[in-house]
């Protein structure tokens, strides 16, 4: 009995001897070799007896091994990973709903971390962060599936075209409705800090709108038009009006209700001249719910906002 599989973009340009070993990790490496010396692997029709041949993604993959049900469904398939709820999903991308307390990447080997969980759920190291959010930042988080969703999307961060909003909750009041900050970063790597430096620094420029507050905390929408390391966290607090809850940058308030800077990413729109294979994310806007604890502050005090 033969068994089909369509390539995906996951195994597109790679040899076909290691493509066989990753879809049929069950399969002895000997009977893999033996069967393609013997003619017994076919890739749209043909058969196939050169272990180094490259296959494309799109192929027709013919063997005579049963596929494993993860390999049929590369679609995420999930109502939730772990405590990270997917916002949206397709065979390119995933967006999550990063919560508080875990990092991105792990920092340590087998550490646990949102990309180890995707890892896990997939049973594959492809999928890979696009861009970063600090361990206590919640929201929008873009993962891309295959190599070639990964250096798309990776292109469009890099070159700005995506829009990316954040909510925080800051100290003292704002009295303007719209503020531009730009302030040159300047990143010191061993410390992990971050500070503004008119003679060393990196571009940054911030856009932050006033969406409700009082006399001691202001709720604002913050438009990151640079992608600096920390960089809502560093602005807020060079115009003094630090996020509150961050121990690094700003006033940290010794109460339980701001144990982590309240920073959301919540918003992200992509450009509308996306790559066909990724024509489903052109143009579209997503967004990430407000996480509890900043839902909670703002009901506290009586703030009345429409996002």
């Amino acid at each position: 009995m033969s068994y089909a599989l369509k390539i995906s973009k996951d195994h597109d340009g790679r040899r076909l001897d290691r493509t066989l070993r990753t879809i049929f990790k069950y399969v002895p490496l000997n009977e893999i070799m033996k069967a393609i010396r013997k003619g017994e692997i076919r890739i749209n029709g043909v058969k196939v007896r050169e272990p180094g041949q490259h296959i494309s993604a799109g192929d027709e993959l013919l063997t005579s091994w049963p596929i494993k049900e993860e390999e049929q469904a590369k679609i995420f398939k999930y109502d939730d990973l772990g405590r990270i709820k997917i916002i949206y999903q397709d065979e390119n991308l995933i967006l999550l709903n990063k919560p508080a307390g875990i990092l991105v990447q792990p920092d340590i080997s087998g550490g646990d971390s949102v990309i180890t969980r995707v890892w896990g759920v997939f049973n594959s190291k492809s999928p890979a962060a696009v861009h970063r959010l600090d361990r206590n930042t919640t929201g929008i988080l873009c993962v891309a599936l295959n190599g070639m969703a990964l250096r798309a999307l990776e292109k469009i961060f890099k070159d700005r075209t995506i829009n990316k909003k954040y909510l925080a909750i800051v100290d003292g009041e704002i009295n303007n409705n719209i503020i531009e900050i730009d302030a040159p970063l300047l990143k010191d790597s061993e410390k992990n800090t971050v500070t503004v430096s008119h003679e060393k620094g990196l571009k940054a420029v911030s856009r932050v709108k006033k969406l409700c507050g009082d006399e001691k905390f202001t709720l604002v929408e913050i438009e990151l038009l640079t992608g600096r390391t920390h960089q809502a966290r560093v602005h807020m607090s060079y115009i003094k009006h630090p996020i509150i809850g961050d121990r690094k940058y700003g006033k940290f308030h010794p109460d339980k209700k701001f144990n982590r800077p309240f920073l959301h990413a919540y918003k992200i729109k992509f450009p509308d001249n996306m790559p066909d294979f990724l024509n489903n994310i052109n143009n579209k806007e997503f967004s990430a719910p407000i996480p509890e604890d900043i839902k909670n502050f703002i009901e506290s005090r009586n703030w009345k906002i429409k996002l």
